[in-house]
């Protein structure tokens, strides 16, 4: 297992071979994109992500589109990753982005101006970007939530709408931290997604196979700037209640 200090090691080798599987962790000032249709498992991976790096002395800020922080703690706990002390000791920061009320990033009373101004309020939020490492599932949401950049998007300005979200991770990542966005690509579209697909420096897809009568979920490496160790470039995998996430098969190029 790499032990570089630029690598920031996903925990829970006792548990699991995600860590392994991933080459020894995750660079550090990288952007990682996880994408994959809904129910492919980005949720379960990137609390998988969030819990590893917290025990291994990181600290965490995971934003949900979707959890509340009881739920959260209630789905974290069915994987048997007992994330409250790391809550109470403020290793990880979890936020709810209650976008049906129109977002949580801002103050402002105005609820249409909370909308208008989604990805700039998120941007301002100082203390979400405070951790080591910041996990956004999903970011989709707040695109499809914020009326500019689905008006650029509509325009064929999808790339301008993009710049200034992108420039801002950049500045962020140069400080060694990490950024892990989840995306559903179905809610959304190529358009949106693809500036940041361009310039993620991790990129991976989570999809679902029928086997069968069963269901499988594979990891695909499409791109990882940076790797320690070899890395898979297909895994498989299964998120399972009181274990977690299990690594089922691994495939290298």
């Amino acid at each position: 297992m790499s032990s570089r200090a630029d690598i920031l090691s996903l925990g829970l080798d006792d548990r699991d071979r995600l860590n392994k599987e991933l080459g020894g962790g995750i660079p550090t000032g990288s952007i990682v994109l996880m994408e994959g249709d809904y129910g492919a498992g980005k949720s379960a991976l990137s609390q998988r992500f969030a819990y590893g790096l917290c025990e291994t002395g990181k600290t965490v800020t995971f934003l949900s589109t979707e959890l509340d922080v009881q739920g959260f703690v209630e789905q974290m706990d069915s994987l048997d990753y007992n994330v409250e002390e790391h809550l109470l000791f403020e290793n990880m920061l979890f936020l709810h982005g209650d976008l049906d009320t129109g977002g949580v990033f801002s103050s402002d009373d105005n609820e249409e101006q909370q909308r208008q101004d989604l990805l700039t309020d998120l941007m301002e939020a100082d203390t979400i970007w405070s951790g080591d490492v910041i996990i956004i599932d999903t970011f989709d949401a707040i695109l499809r939530n914020d009326p500019k950049f689905e008006a650029l998007v509509r325009d064929n300005e999808e790339r301008q709408a993009a710049l200034e979200i992108i420039s801002f991770f950049r500045d962020i990542i140069s400080q060694g931290k990490v950024i892990i966005l989840t995306v559903d690509p179905s809610t959304v579209g190529d358009e949106a997604i693809g500036p940041f697909r361009s310039i993620a420096d991790v990129f991976m897809k989570l999809e679902m196979i029928e086997v069968g009568n069963d269901i499988r979920r594979q990891l695909f490496i499409k791109r990882f700037a940076g790797m320690g160790e070899q890395v898979g470039d297909r895994i498989g995998f299964s998120v399972r209640s009181g274990t977690g996430t299990v690594i089922e098969n691994r495939s290298v190029a």
